[in-house]
């Protein structure tokens, strides 16, 4: 076993990314705090090649040298997107035949690993704020609520860790082992 250098690796250039086919996956980022969080988001989405990142309320943007730490260039790959109200997001997103689920934990969630995405369907996941969640409102707009099973006396992750999990769970479940070949 050999660790392979960066020249092997079949990385994409930029242009080549932005032409790629996307995982029919957006990403809805509500009131984050931390600009590494966000950073760290962009980099998992340019990994699975999901197709957009909208930055909602309290969200911070690119260009910003925090959220770029973390990114490492994501930000110039990944489509993004700032609007101020999520709740218009949801309403729009539906409107156009995207199912919209909540990452969170509510009363009727589906436990992460027993969703199942129907093919060609396109999905937003949203990660709500650090410490309030996923608000109420946007919420009940949603087509329903994913959990992320923890079984420690914690639970709850860090939003970059949620967002690594789901998105990981959603593209492994649309793709063949094929289709992962760079």
């Amino acid at each position: 076993m050999r660790k392979l250098e960066n020249s092997e690796l079949g990385r994409k250039s930029i242009e080549d990314f932005k032409q790629a086919e996307k995982t029919p996956l957006i990403i809805i980022l509500d009131d984050i705090r931390s600009l590494h969080n966000i950073g760290s988001v962009f980099r998992t989405a340019d990994a699975f090649l999901v197709e957009k990142i909208y930055l909602c309320g309290i969200s911070a943007t690119p260009p910003n040298k925090e959220i770029n730490k973390t990114a490492l260039g994501a930000t110039e790959t990944v489509a993004w997107e700032y609007r101020n109200d999520v709740v218009e997001l949801i309403k729009e997103l539906r409107d156009n035949g995207t199912e919209v689920w909540a990452i969170e934990q509510v009363d009727s969630a589906v436990y992460l690993n027993g969703f199942v995405p129907k093919s060609n369907r396109k999905y937003a996941v949203i990660f709500g704020n650090e410490v309030k969640g996923v608000r109420q409102e946007a919420i009940q707009l949603c087509n329903g609520a994913i959990e992320i099973p923890q079984l420690g006396t914690k639970h709850s992750l860090n939003i970059s860790v949620s967002a690594g999990i789901v998105v990981w769970d959603i593209f492994q479940k649309n793709y063949t082992q094929a289709d992962m070949q760079p």
